[in-house]
């Protein structure tokens, strides 16, 4: 029996056209796209029983954004909140399509969009991830790494994606600096596209009591592995709950976000250690499973400085935009055409 899929998404958007190509080049009929503006506003989801539905990222889309967040600068930092409220509300509505299928189980998409929810998960599974603690203003920060003797932290907004409002944080010796894609533009912090460090402290508690009120999770340091003079982690793209696609991002700075000026890296420096690749492909699965009501997720793991360690970074539901990058296994498939392969060969159920 022919599958028919639609796609919550963004139309135009890259994400939605991606699958859509991939769909079409195994014969499926073209997916309909339901927009995220037409869920957020309540309207009717018609679909078909028996549609199997993916749910893609609300994307860039202004429109879009101040639905979940509210009117303003779509660029900003902040808001974590009130998004995720939006964000799940209409994930629900999904959800409640009657006779749908869907390719993304909604309760786990919104622990993959709490960074405290989703730490604890993982921690309660075994996968190794480092040691955390909540914090909600920047006294307290400072407090809690003081009392753990943590010099060295990563601050994270609980609700945040694409490292908005990320912050590289360090306290030593009476001096500070903080390492962030967020710029305040105007009098509003908002996201840019270059990495940039605060070192007076006024400025470091400000950015902090800015992302505070939507909570921050903070994990400490975890010293990442380097090549070439720049330091590196994975992205690990599983599908039906095998890591099938990775690629290793690079940076000059401790954020490797390939959108914020990382760089893809060669695979074969992970490769060359003896051990080393199994490892990451197996944390990137035991964290696949504790999502099993996902098609897919990206695995953001991180290699340590000595080679051999491996921890989790971050769990995406929306992690497979990889462009041309083809997978582990050789078939000359990319994400999407990789999914679409585990739907016709029921690989995932």
């Amino acid at each position: 029996m022919t599958p028919h899929l639609a796609v919550v998404g963004v139309p135009g958007d890259r994400r939605v056209t991606m699958f859509r190509d991939a769909v079409v080049a195994r014969g499926l009929p073209e997916p309909r796209v339901v927009p995220w503006r037409e869920v957020l506003t309540g309207r009717e989801i018609g679909l078909p029983p028996g549609t199997l539905v993916r749910i893609d990222s609300p994307g860039e889309d202004a429109a879009t954004d101040a639905l979940l967040r509210g009117p303003g600068d779509p660029t900003r930092v902040g808001g974590g909140a009130a998004w995720y409220a939006a964000f799940t509300a209409g994930l629900r509505r999904i959800a409640a399509v009657p006779g749908v299928r869907l390719l993304g189980d909604v309760e786990e998409i919104a622990v993959m969009f709490d960074k405290r929810r989703c730490h604890a998960r993982l921690a309660a599974a075994g996968v190794p991830v480092p040691p955390a603690f909540e914090a909600g203003s920047y006294g307290e920060l400072r407090e809690r790494m003081a009392e753990r003797g943590w010099a060295r932290v990563f601050v994270k907004p609980a609700h945040g994606s694409s490292a908005s409002g990320v912050v590289a944080f360090q306290a030593h010796a009476g001096r500070v600096k903080a390492v962030t894609s967020a710029a305040w533009i105007g009098g509003t912090l908002c996201n840019s596209l270059r990495v940039r460090a605060y070192e007076d402290e006024a400025d470091v508690k400000a950015l902090v009591e800015t992302l505070a009120p939507d909570g921050l999770h903070v994990e400490r340091w975890f010293p990442k592995a380097s090549a070439d003079g720049r330091t590196f982690d994975l992205r690990v793209v599983t599908v039906a709950g095998t890591p099938t696609h990775a690629v290793m991002r690079t940076s000059r700075t401790p954020i490797t976000n390939l959108h914020l000026g990382g760089q893809r890296g060669d695979l074969g420096v992970v490769r060359a250690r003896p051990g080393l690749m199994e490892r990451v492909l197996d944390v990137a699965a035991r964290t696949a499973a504790c999502f099993p009501g996902s098609l897919t997720t990206g695995a953001d793991v991180m290699v340590g400085a000595d080679l051999r360690s491996v921890a989790m970074a971050e769990v995406n539901a929306f992690g497979d935009l990889l462009p041309g990058l083809g997978d582990l296994a050789g078939n000359g498939r990319d994400t999407y055409a990789e999914q679409v392969e585990a739907i016709l060969d029921r690989r995932w159920t």
